[in-house]
């Protein structure tokens, strides 16, 4: 498994909405699931994205906004929100997390120039996702590539008609959805994209990267990651760090620890399980890893987060 597909198998959406509805200016919706991570797509129409710090960005159809939460935010279809926030007859509420059913969808519309948004609220489990999180800003907007915007419709629609299965078939659209669009960013963001994003993509560092995760539990020496990639030992070294930023054991370790800390705050397995599960041979040697990457041991790490 590649890391970006490792650090995103925490994160689901749940709840997913379609949003049809032809509003008399002003007007706003606003956001309150609080979730980690919200992904609205505008099909039709567009507006103004709204953030809690005051920051302000237009949304247009055929793009995708990802907003990091937990803040809560609205989306107008005017950049002047202080005539539209206050208002009950012009604000609407999407609450993936807190209504059901019916009560999640604003009043829908047959009009073609209806403002139309596919919503995704996402939930993280475990420390894995964070660190993904972690590497975005507060709000990214990504041009869809042509045709998407279509399908999506296309599985909102039939969301919309309530048929069996279709919210589970929503859900799975948007974990797609959402790495398409995550790829998009990091190969766009260039330096700004994560380490081991980039290391993906280099001919040296990426086979090791991958085997790495595919296999966190083998006894890793430069050696043998050099030999992953096909290259010389001082080869390997030299480029892992240049692209990684770190040698390439650090890594391992701290890939390790990372999966540790997950396995520690969401599973209720024994520190030698988890000890075994992420590669090293005993406990003894994985807590005096962790406390010395974490500060505390794995026991009182899982105590301090429970």
């Amino acid at each position: 498994m590649d890391p970006l597909s490792s650090l995103l198998s925490g994160i689901r959406a749940e709840g997913s909405v379609v949003t049809s509805a032809v509003l008399s200016t002003p007007w706003s919706i606003h956001f309150a699931d609080q979730a980690a991570l919200t992904m609205v797509t505008v099909l039709r129409g567009g507006g103004v994205l709204h953030l809690s710090d005051g920051d302000s960005r237009r949304v247009s159809p055929g793009e995708t906004a990802l907003v990091r939460g937990p803040a809560p935010f609205l989306l107008a279809d005017r950049a002047d929100r202080a005539d539209v926030v206050d208002d009950p007859a012009t604000r609407y509420e999407v609450a993936c997390f807190l209504c059901d059913d019916e009560d999640q969808y604003v009043t829908p519309s047959p009009d073609v120039d209806a403002t139309t948004l596919v919503v995704g609220v996402y939930r993280t489990a475990g420390l894995r996702s964070d660190r993904v999180l972690d590497t975005l800003p507060p709000v990214l907007i990504v041009e869809e590539e042509p045709g998407v915007c279509d399908w999506m419709e296309t599985v909102a629609c039939d969301a919309a008609n309530l048929q069996p299965g279709s919210q589970a078939l929503m859900d799975r659209m948007l974990d797609w959805a959402l790495v398409c669009t995550l790829r998009t960013w990091f190969e766009r963001s260039g330096a700004d994209a994560p380490a081991w994003y980039r290391g993906l993509a280099d001919p040296v560092v990426g086979p090791a990267l991958e085997a790495v995760h595919r296999r966190p539990t083998e006894r890793w020496t430069v050696a043998r990651m050099a030999a992953e990639a096909g290259v010389s030992r001082a080869l390997f070294a030299r480029r892992f760090r240049e692209v990684v930023g770190s040698p390439p054991l650090t890594y391992v370790t701290e890939h390790r620890l990372d999966e540790a800390s997950d396995l520690l705050t969401s599973t209720d397995l024994g520190v030698a399980q988890i000890a075994k599960a992420v590669g090293y041979a005993d406990s003894f040697g994985f807590s005096a890893a962790f406390k010395r990457a974490r500060g505390s041991s794995p026991t009182t790490f899982r105590r301090a987060l429970s």
